[in-house]
């Protein structure tokens, strides 16, 4: 019950090359170089970036060839102590790279770029390493930081290019804009107008706790049915985009015991939001029809047919549950996708645009996640 789990488009392209290309980070700029205990101000090693956070950056690099240590900083704070990153969040930013060739002189890296593309890239920061998150934990949504990654060394350029990765030249310069977080535990806000019923099952919940889902003592509905529990007041989530979601999932059928037990849910992973493209095959059809048009910020109970879902033949190899189930899910968020990469004709799908997720509660097969 795995799906693939594809890079970030920005973030592991730059960070693979210039943090973790080698496994091995040099010790003399493991540590980063901005804000030391005692000072306010920023390296002055860094480039300077201008411009509002949410919009494509302007940079303009130092007249010096570029540093050997790590240097970052925040270099625009945003405001509301309400909404400061933890390091187990999930984030929603705005990512640009460049490369720093020498004194004065660097480029952006074509194609790497998320204001270019106009979708944001979903960072999970316990898939992060170090040198990201000590620099992002603690500020607020609405920043702007720049990181500095030292040149490649000899060893690690010919460890990239045998890896198949091109290896850059000169300096690696990310600016990573914070635009959005969601923490475990995440729902929606407002009260439920309803909890379903009328035939259907009632959906209960204290607080951020998982919900509870009652089946009733009837047979279930022969088609897909959507109900919304809160009705969100953000945009309608389109076919393709990249959705945010808490879920909780039951089987319609009673088990040996009369009990309808939880299959599958984000709250048995300590509440992390889950991400997948919807729309697009990615999960079961009850989740690409039920989802898409809905608005972002709303509750839905799933009422998902045997036909909807892992489909009768499949179920028993697959060790999947079985004919109708029933999902509770909160739409926390939903983000457009970066249009696919070129790529040879043999390429096919399943190459990016998903994010990082570590399982599904519904793929549309049952294949191995790829790290």
């Amino acid at each position: 019950m795995h799906r693939r789990a594809a890079a970030l488009a920005v973030p592991l392209t730059a960070i693979a090359l210039t943090v973790s290309s080698c496994g091995n980070i040099p010790q003399e700029w493991r540590t980063p170089a901005f804000m030391r205990m005692g000072e306010e101000q920023l390296d002055p090693r860094l480039p300077a970036v201008s411009g509002e956070v949410g919009e494509e950056p302007e940079i303009t690099f130092p007249d010096d060839q570029p540093p050997t240590e790590q240097v970052t900083g925040i270099v625009s704070e945003g405001s509301g102590e309400n909404a400061l990153v933890r390091s187990d969040d999930l984030l929603i930013a705005n990512v640009v790279q460049y490369q720093w060739t020498g004194p004065g002189e660097g480029e952006q890296v074509e194609g790497q770029s998320s204001y270019e593309t106009g979708a944001p890239d979903i960072i999970r920061m316990a898939q992060m390493p170090e040198e990201i998150t000590n620099v992002l934990v603690n500020n607020p949504v609405g920043s702007r930081a720049v990181f500095v990654f030292p040149p490649l060394t000899e060893q690690e350029r010919q460890q990239a290019e045998m890896s198949g990765q091109p290896a850059q030249e000169g300096a690696s310069v990310l600016v990573i804009d914070l635009m959005d977080r969601f923490n475990k535990g995440s729902v929606v806000s407002g009260e439920q107008a309803t909890n379903g019923g009328d035939g259907l099952p009632t959906v209960t919940q204290e607080g951020h706790s998982e919900p509870t889902i009652e089946i009733p003592d009837t047979e279930p509905p022969e088609d897909l049915e959507t109900v919304p529990l809160i009705e969100g007041d953000g945009a309608e989530v389109e076919e393709g985009q990249q959705v945010i979601v808490q879920y909780t999932g039951v089987r319609w059928e009673a088990d040996e015991n009369g009990d309808h037990p939880v299959f599958d849910s984000t709250w048995s992973r300590g509440g992390d939001p889950f991400d997948t493209t919807i729309g697009a095959g990615s999960v079961i059809e009850g989740w690409d029809e039920g989802i898409v048009g809905q608005r972002v910020g709303s509750r839905l109970m799933l009422v998902v047919p045997g036909d909807m879902a892992y489909g009768e033949t499949e179920e028993e190899a697959m060790g999947a549950p079985a004919g109708t189930l029933v999902f509770v899910i909160d739409i926390l968020g939903a983000y457009d996708n970066p249009p696919p990469a070129e790529s040879p004709a043999e390429g096919g799908e399943g190459s990016g645009g998903e994010g990082g997720s570590e399982e599904s509660p519904a793929p549309e097969d049952g294949g191995g996640s790829e790290e």
